[in-house]
């Protein structure tokens, strides 16, 4: 399989314009709050036979992009890289794509929303307009973490801009923990997959405090193909996030399983056919293997 969200972060040596990188990360979050690093990132792929990786950033600088693409230049198993750009800039935002799109592996741009004041932010104007340029570039773009805030603002953005391609990251995460809010996610999510233009990623699902088995996920697998379809979700271990729940291999298993259920042809686009379709990365999918 190809795995579809996968980050990487150096705290001890990252520097950006003199304040201390991916400040959403602190001593709070325990075993996460230290470097993970492209080396320690191979080994996790290979232990877990998983073939190759789309980096996705974590940080809102050009730094962290920066940084993703030259781990992609020095390891083969890196097939895409989902970088950040000034998106409420169009101008800033027009001179970063053009400097990164100018290496293949740059498939995809992405802005932490979540922990942006701005509750608006994907109906701005001037995010708009960069969006715009993202889609006109054959570029996708992420959005974590969408719900409650933002997830209704992505089903508006893919409407509005068909032609470019809103990767929902961690199936807007659904409020495992909150069974009345449920209905809300669920309203909003179908109504984002009946947007051609949109794609989910299967990654993110720990929940603190709620089990991660096939059992508990299940509900949420069905509705993602009732939303989706197998063509247009992917697989992701949001490693190394993903450690607080449960070890990456434990991560993947539980993924893995639901989607045994499924035919081989949408288990092939799953683990790799939509990963490759979206991002248009370099591989040949398992189907043709």
């Amino acid at each position: 399989m190809i795995d579809a969200h996968l980050h990487l972060w150096t705290l001890d040596t990252f520097v950006t314009g003199g304040e201390r990188p991916y400040p959403w990360l602190g001593p709070q979050h325990g075993a996460l709050f230290r470097s993970f690093g492209e080396d320690e990132a191979g080994e996790t792929l290979e232990a877990a036979g998983v073939r190759a990786a789309v980096l996705v950033q974590a940080d809102d600088t050009i730094a962290d992009t920066d940084s993703m693409l030259a781990v992609a230049a020095r390891n083969p198993w890196v097939l895409g890289v989902v970088g950040w750009v000034r998106l409420d800039s169009p101008a800033e935002c027009a001179s970063q794509l053009d400097s990164f799109s100018a290496q293949p592996v740059f498939k995809g741009v992405r802005h932490l929303v979540h922990d942006d004041p701005r509750a608006d932010f994907l109906d701005l104007p001037t995010v708009r307009e960069s969006l715009a340029l993202v889609a006109l570039r054959g570029l996708a773009f992420d959005s974590p973490d969408a719900f409650p805030r933002h997830l209704g603002a992505a089903v508006r953005l893919a409407r509005d801009l068909p032609e470019l391609t809103v990767v929902l990251d961690h199936l807007g995460k659904p409020p495992r923990s909150d069974a009345s809010l449920m209905d809300s996610w669920r309203t909003d999510f179908l109504a984002l997959g009946r947007e051609p233009n949109t794609v989910a990623k299967l990654s993110g699902l720990h929940a603190p405090g709620l089990p991660y088995t096939s059992a508990a996920l299940r509900p949420l697998f069905e509705t993602a193909l009732e939303a989706f379809g197998a063509g247009r979700l992917m697989i992701g271990g949001d490693w190394p996030v993903s450690i607080l729940g449960a070890p990456y291999g434990r991560t993947l298993d539980v993924l893995l399983e639901l989607v045994s259920s499924l035919s081989p042809a949408e288990q092939d686009s799953i683990l790799e056919g939509t990963a490759i379709r979206t991002y248009g990365l370099a591989a040949n999918p398992l189907v043709d293997a």
